[in-house]
């Protein structure tokens, strides 16, 4: 006779996806409401999971709140850093950081204000400067293929910049005037330079 493992054992074999599913939902939560607005009794509703799943999976809601803002964020450096691989040159790469600043999806919706909220909770918490330190640390290493230091690190800081104007519509909506912008910085040029 084959003994039968604890009901608490046999659901979670059933649902190996549930931590996932509780960390997707809380930076949907975040999105929507907030930092402030985050509890374990909203996430665990908007996961669909019981409310003992939480402490199950993580050791409290900062420990929920900083996976969620690191898988946050790596996946965002992802993103970035397969763009800026397809890449070949300096110009191209100015190209690709324009294309971003345009076309990514972080600053789209939701994205935008879960980036907004992991600033803001790491400006105000250490604990989560890991996470943007790494994520910086990362652009930076990508525009870094291209430029030197200095230039990399402003590019990087540039990228927030222009994003966040663009993204909250106070301009930066005329791709000729970001592309020239963005060469400003990389190489010192000026209007009618090519």
């Amino acid at each position: 006779m084959t003994e039968t493992a604890p009901a608490a054992v046999r659901g979670r074999r059933l649902d190996p996806d549930r931590k996932q599913r509780i960390i997707d939902a809380c930076l949907k939560v975040v999105a929507e409401r907030g930092v402030a607005g985050t509890s374990h009794r909203v996430v665990a509703a908007a996961a669909g999971v019981p409310l003992g799943s939480m402490t199950y999976h993580f050791a409290g809601m900062e420990d929920l709140l900083h996976q969620a803002f690191d898988q946050f964020a790596r996946r965002s450096a992802a993103r970035f850093a397969a763009r800026m691989r397809a890449t070949g040159s300096p110009r191209d790469a100015c190209e690709a950081i324009a294309a971003y600043i345009e076309e990514d999806p972080l600053f789209a919706g939701g994205d935008l204000n879960i980036n907004l909220e992991l600033y803001t909770i790491a400006a105000r918490d250490p604990a989560y400067r890991d996470i943007t330190d790494h994520w910086m640390a990362s652009s930076r290493a990508e525009i870094g293929r291209f430029f030197d230091p200095a230039t990399a690190s402003a590019l990087d800081a540039m990228i927030e910049g222009l994003t966040l104007h663009r993204a909250l519509g106070t301009g930066w909506q005329d791709p000729a005037a970001l592309r020239e912008a963005i060469r400003r910085v990389a190489f010192g040029e000026t209007s009618g330079a090519r």
